[in-house]
């Protein structure tokens, strides 16, 4: 755990405390379902009385969205890596458009390749988060676990973001688009605090429809009637993906 300035020594093992029990409940949850992350189950666990466990949490559903929260985290910290790794922008800028346009292919592979190598990684934890809601925690309110997912979200938001100041490519025109469909567009346009088109919120959608799309059929075994190694499947989507925001993928050769 990384440590606070300023945090007193009882704040910090507090903190180091909730830490074990997030961790904890994060284990049952992933290992037996979650009927069996029950408070007393994850006190247990830990050498400590349920009750106790009210001194950190108020309740079993708090503590479940902690540690949903935590999964969104780790996995948006993952790629967030994953991303300043790829291809580091020279500091004497690029040498041309193409060499930008590499660059900017770069990190947008970077980013969905090692969204899948976690969820390939982390099955049990996809399926909590991007499958059926864990029960009573789908209730309608902002939360820190919605506000995580929506950190999640900008990981990948933040990227496209870049690759449409940097390149403007083609979107749909207003007038091409389904009302019905639009007036959502810009509604979730405003969620994101953003003044990009409505077209390019759609391409935003269909590149995120088209990633988890992939994902999901790769991690719950719904291509295993056609593959036994999806991977070179996933290569082909990553090239739509560039194709959408247009870049090309694979790279051409230098």
């Amino acid at each position: 755990m990384t440590e606070t300035p300023g945090l007193t020594r009882r704040d910090r093992m507090r903190a180091a405390t909730m830490e074990e029990i997030t961790t904890t409940a994060r284990r049952l949850l992933v290992e037996q379902g979650p009927d069996a992350a029950s408070l007393r189950a994850i006190a247990r666990e830990m050498g400590m009385t349920a009750p106790g466990l009210y001194r950190y949490y108020s309740s079993r559903e708090e503590l479940l969205r902690h540690v949903v929260a935590s999964m969104f985290r780790e996995l948006a910290g993952d790629i967030r890596g994953a991303i300043e790794a790829a291809d580091p922008k020279p500091a004497s800028g690029f040498a041309s458009d193409s060499s930008r346009r590499a660059h900017l292919a770069m990190k947008l592979i970077a980013a969905c390749r090692e969204f899948r190598r976690w969820a390939l990684n982390h099955k049990d934890e996809f399926a909590l988060l991007f499958g059926v809601p864990v029960p009573g925690l789908d209730d309608g309110r902002f939360d820190i676990a919605e506000q995580c997912a929506l950190e999640f979200a900008g990981t990948f938001y933040v990227l496209f973001l870049e690759l449409w100041n940097a390149t403007r490519f083609p979107v749909p025109a207003d007038a091409d688009i389904d009302p019905v469909l639009r007036r959502q567009l810009g509604r979730f346009g405003e969620k994101l605090g953003t003044n990009a088109p409505d077209g390019a919120i759609l391409v935003f959608l269909r590149c995120w429809t088209l990633l988890y799309g992939a994902l999901s059929m790769e991690v719950f075994g719904h291509l295993g009637f056609a593959l036994d190694d999806p991977a070179p499947m996933f290569e082909l989507t990553l090239g739509d993906l560039a194709g959408l925001v247009g870049l090309e993928y694979p790279l051409p050769a230098a």
